[in-house]
């Protein structure tokens, strides 16, 4: 349990650092966003990938040790798609 909690947190950490830099990028794809998200300059998105990681930490704190491999293929795609945005392939 405890590797997958360090496991989820450390990829926690990641997400948000991919976040971050997708949303400092001035991508065109930022801009299409609805206009509430942009209301707190993107942290309301911020919040949401929060909960997200919160969820998995509790979950797998709870048992759902499975629930670490999710995150992980969550984390991954999150990676592609920043990937994705911040090479401009998209």
């Amino acid at each position: 349990m405890i590797i997958g909690l360090a496991l989820t947190f450390l990829l926690g950490i990641a997400n948000f650092a991919l976040h971050s830099a997708v949303l400092k990028s001035g991508h065109p794809l930022i801009e299409q966003m609805p206009q509430s998200i942009h209301l707190l300059g993107g942290r309301l998105t911020l919040v949401a990938e929060f909960l997200v990681l919160l969820a998995a930490m509790l979950l797998v704190a709870n048992g759902w040790e499975t629930l670490a491999w999710a995150y992980g293929g969550y984390s991954a795609l999150n990676a592609i798609s920043a990937w994705l945005i911040l090479t401009r392939r998209i």
